[in-house]
């Protein structure tokens, strides 16, 4: 099991960042602990670690979860992973577009507005 979460470890970290990562585990209590090894463990060591999809489709994926739930800080925080993941900024947008189709066109106003403020701060900490 310590391979498994290991493994998710070293995903979560490249796609989140370490900051990222760094920030969640700091932040873990003893009320939260086991939701963060959960999170590692299973959907980053077992789920991202999978051969079926590659980063971008699973980032994909994820954003376009994000906007059917409609979880704006994940999809914050997703938009940045994608980016991180090898998504152009257009792909971005044409996932968002296809969002508004599937998932409603009100879903994907918000999704736009916090997609873009998530990709200027990507762009900020990254350049």
């Amino acid at each position: 099991m310590s391979e498994i979460y290991d493994a998710g470890m070293v995903v979560r970290r490249e796609v989140l960042s370490d900051a990222h990562v760094d920030r969640a585990t700091a932040n873990a209590d003893e009320f939260t602990a086991d939701f963060q090894e959960m999170i590692t463990r299973y959907a980053w060591g077992t789920i991202w670690t999978r051969p079926g999809l590659d980063r971008k489709m699973r980032s994909a994926v994820t954003l376009t979860a994000m906007v059917a739930g409609k979880y704006w800080d994940e999809l914050a925080m997703h938009v940045k992973a994608a980016r991180r993941n090898g998504l152009t900024v257009d792909e971005i947008k044409e996932i968002l577009l296809q969002t508004a189709i599937y998932c409603s066109v009100p879903a994907a106003n918000v999704a736009f507005s916090v997609a873009k403020q998530a990709l200027a701060e990507y762009d900020e900490q990254e350049n």
